[in-house]
């Protein structure tokens, strides 16, 4: 297997320097069936007549989304597991003709919104050195360049480290719950996987979160201490599947391709990221539900910048989110929230 056949993205080397080390040598030793194909990913951005797309096993980049090279209308940092809302028509596809309608934004230029949707310790990492490689390309992150954020979306702890750079202002806002975790299998279930019991019994191998995400690990081990017991979760854990080559630490990719490819027989992450696998691969996958797992839920808030490029548009889509997001979540398989929980501060110093 070539070096990017994996799934079609050269984000392999991150934020000034890779996150992870070869795991060729672990690779080659771990067990299971041969390869299947690839993932390839939907492409989500509306392209210009006559744009020619590389949209397959390589050069794809599917997790930062708009146009670079030509300025902004506004930029958004966020983690990727709310891609499948945030990217949807709607929200980031109904934006600009709201916009249009709205007598105080009418004139704003929302045409190019640039999202960026990698994992959380990725959009803190990006901030810290100041960029992010893509392969051969390397993109910089700067006032300068006009790629950086007005708006970062993400969980209490990663909006903390991004407000200690310096970043985002103080206060941010609660948007979105979600319902705990579930189990990705593949499609058919082959192994009869129908909870968190089923998986030592089976001798299923897992697909967790590398250990670059050591906060979504932590969690997860949580999770499973609270569902099945601290002997359950060690059982679950020690089955983890071993790395395999070309895998990039993005979970949100990673997981679904371990699954599709045989290097894993279940995956243990987010129920709306597995129901979102589903809709977009029918044939690939299932999703187990985990009686209980709702307890284990995992918001996220939306921060703005401090000094943001482009104030007005952040604040114009700030006004537009809130006043649809609590209805569009939950159309995605995300939890809804109580008054008391939609739209509260967190204070993030």
């Amino acid at each position: 297997m070539k070096r990017r056949t994996f799934f079609g993205t050269p984000l392999s080397a991150i934020a000034f320097g890779s996150l992870h080390t070869d795991t060729a040598a672990a690779a080659e030793k771990a067990p299971g069936p041969p390869p299947l194909e690839p993932l390839v990913w939907p492409v989500v951005a509306k392209l210009p007549p006559g744009i020619r797309s590389f949209a397959g096993h390589t050069d794809t980049v599917p997790d930062i989304v708009g146009r670079i090279g030509t300025p902004a209308s506004l930029v958004i940092f966020t983690e990727g597991n709310h891609l499948m809302v945030l990217l949807s028509d709607d929200i980031v596809g109904a934006f600009p003709a709201w916009a249009r309608s709205q007598p105080g934004y009418a004139d704003l230029d929302v045409d190019n919104i640039v999202v960026v949707t990698v994992p959380q310790p990725v959009v803190v990492q990006m901030l810290r050195a100041g960029g992010i490689a893509l392969g051969n390309l390397t993109l910089d992150v700067s006032r300068k360049s006009g790629f950086y954020p007005d708006i970062v979306m993400a969980g209490p702890n990663p909006l903390r480290q991004v407000r200690k750079l310096g970043v985002i202002e103080r206060q941010a806002r609660f948007f979105s719950k979600n319902l705990g975790p579930a189990l990705l299998v593949r499609k058919g279930n082959p192994l009869g996987i129908h909870g968190l019991a089923d998986v030592p019994r089976t001798g299923a191998r897992t697909a967790l979160p590398d250990a670059q995400e050591a906060d979504a690990r932590a969690r997860y081990r949580a999770s499973l201490d609270g569902l099945i017991g601290h002997s359950g979760a060690d059982a679950f854990f020690a089955a983890e599947a071993p790395p395999f080559r070309g895998r990039i630490g993005i979970v949100h990719r990673d997981l679904p391709e371990m699954i599709a490819r045989g290097y894993a027989d279940v995956a243990l992450t987010q129920y709306h990221l597995i129901s979102y696998w589903t809709r977009i691969f029918p044939d690939h996958f299932e999703l187990v539900p985990i009686s209980g797992a709702g307890q284990f839920f995992v918001k996220i808030a939306l921060a703005h910048s401090v000094d943001p490029l482009r104030r007005r548009a952040g604040k114009a889509f700030e006004e537009f989110f809130f006043a649809r997001a609590r209805e569009v979540y939950p159309r995605y398989d995300f939890a809804r929230m109580t008054d008391d929980e939609y739209g509260a501060s967190l204070a993030l110093d």
